[in-house]
């Protein structure tokens, strides 16, 4: 068969996109990824073929009678030339690519969306997705969250109502549902279930585990001894002047432990003291790094924690913005590491939460309770096999 998978070209979107494309051309079909041109030599590196994505403002939202706003309808009408040319049996859109969801339903093909973290759609009676609180453990506080429900409510009926904009100005029809960019097909959700809330779940929702995917890169030298490793690896779109890198080195200058930190392609915009136990690289490999660390200091994006957890290291988190803050609260929910708010981010606290971590090994424990789970169940395998399924039943309820 041949399927199109769409993604947004931020790396926690585009590399769980060619994870999975990888696994479907394993299992014998033929996959075009459609993102930013900047991610083409990963993506034909990784053996698929490419296709150029329109690039558009996502956040802030724009105005959807802005032009800006009418951007995703005339990119979803701009990629149907390809779809007719590739004719695909299965679309499968990243959960922040609204114009392939948009092409596809115009073009009548079966639609996955891929969620390449936790799952943001909350149920009445719990926290709202991004806050980072824990579901509450009372009646009391349900009702509460119950009735903030309203509010939330009015929130997504606003993102509906811009939807229904985007779809009339394609010549579909307006849905009455919340969460209109997410297929009620089928949706990937590629994370651990480790991290997910015990809820109701829809038919259509599949827990995958995560789809991981890494650009090759020369292995580095780590600092001399044996003390435990300990590797800061921040975002690559969030903290311009490197303060979680700052901080960390300041923090474990003194501590019984070896630091690689990354800048990850953030350039500091003035000098980083490095201390004695320290290295700092610009770049470099999770897979030669992940499995050696005890201990992974980050600011929770969802692809840098799942590789932590994967190699079994726990993780120390230190959020930003909100999809960090809920990782960050579902790592320390299941105790495989603790959360450190971003206000919090200094030299003392970052210094007792390390030492707290390192100090108990039940971390690792359950850290490398989730990567055993993760070893008997591939996230891109999984999620292959549910696309195929989606296609193949749709192709055999049509005739074709």
């Amino acid at each position: 068969m041949r399927i199109l998978v769409a993604a947004f070209g931020d790396a926690g979107h585009a590399f769980p996109a060619i994870a999975l494309g990888r696994a479907l051309v394993g299992r014998g079909h033929e996959v075009v990824v459609e993102t930013w041109e900047e991610r083409r030599a990963a993506v034909e590196g990784a053996g698929l073929g490419f296709a150029a994505a329109e690039e558009y403002r996502m956040f802030p939202p724009p105005q959807p009678d802005s032009e800006d706003g009418q951007h995703a309808a005339e990119a979803a009408r701009a990629l149907l030339p390809l779809l007719e040319e590739l004719r695909p049996h299965a679309v499968v859109s990243d959960i922040l690519t609204l114009a392939p969801s948009l092409a596809a339903e115009r073009a009548g093909v079966p639609l996955a969306t891929l969620i390449p973290h936790i799952y943001p759609v909350v149920e009445p009676g719990r926290p709202f997705f991004a806050i980072g609180l824990r579901p509450p453990r009372t009646p009391l506080g349900r009702t509460v969250w119950r009735a903030g429900q309203r509010a939330l409510d009015v929130g997504l009926e606003h993102g509906r109502r811009d939807l229904n904009l985007q779809r009339e100005r394609l010549g579909l029809p307006p849905i009455d549902r919340f969460h209109g960019g997410i297929s009620p097909e089928l949706a990937l959700v590629a994370t651990y279930p480790q991290l997910e809330y015990p809820r109701r779940w829809p038919a259509g929702v599949k827990v995958t585990g995560p789809m991981t995917f890494e650009v090759p890169h020369p292995e580095i030298e780590l600092p001399p001894g044996e003390r435990p490793l300990v590797l800061v690896a921040p975002s690559t779109a969030h903290d311009s002047g490197n303060h979680l890198v700052r901080t960390a080195l300041a923090a474990l200058a003194s501590e019984p432990v070896r630091v690689v930190a990354t800048t990850n392609r953030v350039a500091p915009q003035r000098p980083i003291e490095i201390p004695p136990n320290a290295v700092l690289v610009d770049w470099l490999s999770y897979s030669q790094l992940m499995p050696a660390a005890a201990l992974v200091v980050s600011h929770g994006g969802h692809g840098t924690v799942a590789r932590a957890l994967g190699a079994g290291t726990p993780v120390l988190i230190s959020p930003i913005i909100g999809d960090m803050s809920e990782t960050a609260m579902r790592v320390s929910w299941a105790e495989a590491g603790l959360s450190l708010p971003w206000r919090l981010c200094r030299p003392g606290p970052l210094r007792w939460a390390t030492r707290r971590i390192l100090g108990d090994p039940s971390f690792a424990a359950r850290a490398e309770a989730i990567a055993a789970w993760g070893r008997e169940n591939d996230g891109a395998e999984r999620g292959a096999e549910l696309v195929e399924r989606l296609a193949l039943r749709r192709a055999a309820a049509s005739g074709a």
